[in-house]
């Protein structure tokens, strides 16, 4: 049994540092780095790929909406065109740097809102898979479990990676709860890895009502700018391996 542990990294902007990415990446297998829409420049991106290479982590493109003020967590109204093409401008920047640095681009990872709203609307879900399918069609498209964007990228022809979250709560319908709203956060590491090992080993999670609800675990969403994070992140790799789960990218 194999889950991928995967974490948002490179989320920094001139001299605001967000997250501990060199501490974490020690303990995920896949790097999802931020292509300059809703966090990172270009110097934040080439160090964060470094990085990953340095610790054998795979690369991914985390693009999201224009909105540096947000974090790329608030909703905009875009079509679908203009969503294909900022996934593609994204993509291209982050696939310029891990040509210079001689390090494969594994996946596409959507983030924040653009990751929240492609799971509930088909056409912003067809816009992104097939602005990467266009681009390469040997990339892995991350997404929600149960989501439209893993619906839409298998339809285009595209491999996926359904992902789940330690730290989030989920609803009944098998969406997030949304940020701000109770139960969004789960803290409690033990209630975390109890639930990410439910989730790899037997596909189900209990949402906020308490219905235990059907995911499938692909790979693991690691939050590395929270208190505990790098503890939380090599505790959790450790005790998925005491339970008999190889993590690989």
């Amino acid at each position: 049994m194999k889950i991928d542990l995967n974490a948002d990294l490179g989320e920094g902007f001139g001299n605001y540092t967000c997250g501990l990415d060199e501490e974490i990446v020690r303990y995920i297998s896949s790097a999802n780095i931020a292509c300059g829409f809703h966090a990172s420049d270009p110097l934040v991106m080439d160090k964060t790929i470094r990085i990953a290479k340095e610790n054998q982590v795979a690369v991914g493109a985390h693009p999201g909406f224009p909105d540096l003020v947000g974090f790329g967590r608030r909703n905009l109204q875009v079509d679908p065109a203009e969503l294909k093409a900022m996934v593609q401008y994204q993509i291209g920047a982050l696939y310029a740097f891990c040509r210079a640095r001689r390090i494969p681009l594994r996946h596409v990872k959507p983030h924040g809102a653009m990751y929240n709203m492609a799971a509930r609307d088909e056409r912003l879900a067809f816009a992104i898979a097939e602005g990467v399918w266009e681009l390469d069609d040997s990339l892995i498209l991350v997404g929600l479990s149960g989501s439209l964007l893993l619906s839409a990228a298998r339809q285009v022809g595209l491999k996926t990676a359904s992902e789940v979250f330690a730290d989030r709560g989920y609803r009944s319908d098998g969406t997030l709860v949304p940020r701000g709203q109770a139960g969004d956060l789960i803290t409690q590491e033990d209630v975390m890895i109890e639930r990410v090992i439910k989730m790899v080993k037997e596909g189900t999670v209990v949402s906020v009502d308490g219905k235990e609800i059907p995911v499938e675990a692909d790979t693991v969403c690691l939050h590395g700018d929270g208190k505990q994070a790098v503890l939380f992140a090599r505790r959790l790799r450790e005790e998925l391996e005491r339970a008999g789960i190889v993590v690989a990218a």
